[in-house]
């Protein structure tokens, strides 16, 4: 067999194998598509961005100089980015203690892609890097990864 020979039935092989893996992904039926469109819509981390956190969070250009909370309750601040391979693993994490807490914090995602503005103010290097905010006090900042146990202990520590 000739080289050219080989390396076209080498290509051929490698075309076929990466195809069937590029386009091998299961297919649902549309009951569970429904169900999985179901579940993102009832998340309860909130994405927000610059105009909503003004709102919901602080607004800065009110207030430049001193943290004024707007919130009516304590709130914890996920700044992520899509690319983020930390954050992807905080993502779930996060969502837990969403639902561990319903109507006690209000849980929220800053994508700092989107939302530089927001980023800049804080000061955000290194992602994910989560907020905490108090009722009272002000807010306190923690950068990097962590597991559920370590998040709902910075919880409960932080956010009384």
């Amino acid at each position: 067999m000739s080289r050219n020979n080989v390396i076209k039935a080498l290509a051929l092989v490698f075309g076929w194998v990466f195809g069937l893996s590029a386009c091998s992904y299961p297919k649902q039926p549309a009951a569970d598509q429904k169900q999985q469109v179901t579940e993102k819509k009832t998340m309860k981390v909130k994405e927000l961005t610059t105009e909503e956190f003004k709102d919901k969070v602080m607004d800065f250009e009110k207030h430049s100089s001193e943290w004024v909370f707007a919130g009516q309750r304590p709130a914890l601040i996920d700044f992520y980015a899509t690319w983020c391979g930390p954050c992807k693993m905080t993502a779930p994490v996060v969502e837990q203690i969403a639902e561990k807490y319903e109507g006690k914090i209000d849980v929220y995602k800053v994508d700092v892609d989107k939302e530089q503005e927001l980023a800049a103010m804080f000061g955000i290097r290194s992602i994910p890097s989560l907020l905490f905010i108090p009722m009272k006090g002000e807010p306190q900042m923690n950068v990097g990864a962590m597991g559920f146990g370590q998040l709902d202990s910075a919880v409960t520590e932080m956010l009384k």
